[in-house]
């Protein structure tokens, strides 16, 4: 189904994973991916959770509107009015920047998650004029990246071979695959997020005030993150759990930034030890 949001977006929601009746969880994807990513992630929590997924506005099945730029506060629009559809009691998962628009969704609406469990939010403390060539850097990356392949076996064989997406568990990379590229005319696939997107998004990580907000949000979070390297959001997962009023911080030093699709395992048990 489609939930109606800003500026004319019909963001795509689907089930991921249990039965209805079970306690709502809503998976909010990192930027360049889609929801279907964590399905490894909300089968693992199956038994306890009926999980929800969506695609915001650029990524997978819903569109970029024609003539609006990237704005982290409209991916923000996004998963409010999917969360807002939703029963409560409602649990957030994010991951990245989808970690980073949960907390502005709680921030917005303070009843409504009762709980969030956040890894590695794109949330970064104020750096002056010392500020990081990170978000450039990726952007360059995302500008770079293929766009089409012959098939979906050919992209499958291209990203099993090359990190982080070789590290994906199989059926990580089979749903990033099948559900982030689309059939076109021409024979082949082509990618869902079009790496100017994707490029945008990292470019705009910094445009968003949620470092500020984040002592105003109450309800309870968990953050976790992988080791925190010099090149990894990471470095600053212990900072944003720290202005958290309500917080609980986990590092797993086994982990890198893509470990709900690396070790789904390990970060469903963190989300069940949470919720």
């Amino acid at each position: 189904m489609t939930i109606a949001s800003t500026d004319g977006v019909e963001v795509a929601v689907y089930a991921l994973a249990g039965r209805e009746g079970r306690p709502t969880l809503l998976m909010s994807h990192a930027t360049g991916f889609h929801g279907h990513c964590y399905a490894p992630l909300a089968e693992e929590l199956a038994a306890e959770f009926h999980s929800i997924g969506f695609d915001y506005r650029g990524h997978g099945d819903t569109i970029q509107p024609t003539g609006v730029g990237v704005d982290w506060l409209r991916y923000t629009d996004d998963a409010e009015a999917v969360a807002l559809s939703l029963p409560s009691p409602l649990v957030g998962f994010g991951h990245s920047m989808g970690g980073a628009c949960l907390l502005m969704a709680a921030h917005r609406h303070p009843s409504l998650f009762s709980r969030l469990v956040v890894y590695e939010p794109i949330v970064f403390p104020p750096d002056g004029s010392d500020a990081r060539p990170g978000p450039s850097l990726l952007a360059v990356g995302a500008r770079r990246r293929r766009e089409s392949f012959a098939s979906f076996d050919a992209a499958l064989t291209n990203f099993s071979s090359k990190p982080p997406l070789s590290g994906f568990t199989p059926a990580a990379l089979e749903a990033y695959v099948r559900y982030g590229f689309r059939e076109g005319e021409d024979g082949q696939v082509h990618l869902k997020c079009r790496p100017e997107i994707e490029a945008a998004t990292f470019e705009m990580s910094r445009s968003h005030d949620t470092w500020d907000v984040l002592p105003d949000i109450k309800i309870p979070v968990l953050i976790a993150c992988g080791l925190p390297l010099p090149d990894s959001p990471a470095q600053y997962s212990q900072a944003v759990a720290d202005r958290l009023a309500n917080c609980t911080y986990v590092q797993l030093d086994d982990l890198d930034h893509f470990g709900p699709m690396t070790h789904p395992a390990i970060v469903a048990e963190l989300l069940l030890q949470a919720t």
